[in-house]
């Protein structure tokens, strides 16, 4: 019989749309994530995929700074050893979701951005979902499950963080 997950605890932030805060969002929810006693792996992707969705919202969402330039970060561990992330922004939304999926797709004339956000949070994610609303926004939802945890051993990733 099916048994419904049951959300164990969440947590919210809130921030400007400051580079400087990319790193701060990395770490919070590392440290909230690390109850479930993710593996160094497990910890060390969902890490990356945060770092992607939440410069995507500094670097793209607002290209002119101004008062309402906010990012927020949405996050819901469950009791199954799954955690559900949301980063939302209120910037000018993406025209083509798709094709932003994309790999090396870029709207980026600078040359410093490889296109490669939306692939790696892919990658290192069970499921992403990526909505968005020219001039409203768009919000990131990733959803990753770790690996169980039998009697304290670790995986051939390394060791539990806990």
């Amino acid at each position: 019989m099916y048994q419904k997950k049951r959300c164990i605890n969440q947590m919210k932030t809130e921030f400007r749309a400051l580079s400087a805060n990319e790193s701060l969002a990395r770490s919070m929810v590392c440290a909230f994530i690390s109850q479930l006693s993710p593996t160094v792996g497990e910890l060390s992707d969902l890490r990356c995929a945060v770092s992607e969705a939440v410069t995507n919202a500094i670097v793209h969402a607002y290209p002119t700074p101004g008062r309402h330039d906010t990012v927020c970060v949405q996050v819901w561990l469950y009791d199954d050893r799954s955690v559900k992330l949301v980063i939302r922004d209120k910037g000018i939304g993406i025209t083509d979701v798709a094709r932003a999926m994309e790999p090396m797709f870029t709207t980026d004339t600078t040359g410093e951005r490889s296109g490669m956000g939306f692939a790696i949070m892919n990658c290192f994610t069970d499921r992403l979902k990526v909505k968005s609303v020219v001039g409203r926004g768009t919000t990131v939802e990733m959803r990753r499950r770790f690996e169980r945890v039998e009697n304290g051993a670790c995986s051939d990733e390394g060791q539990r963080v806990s």
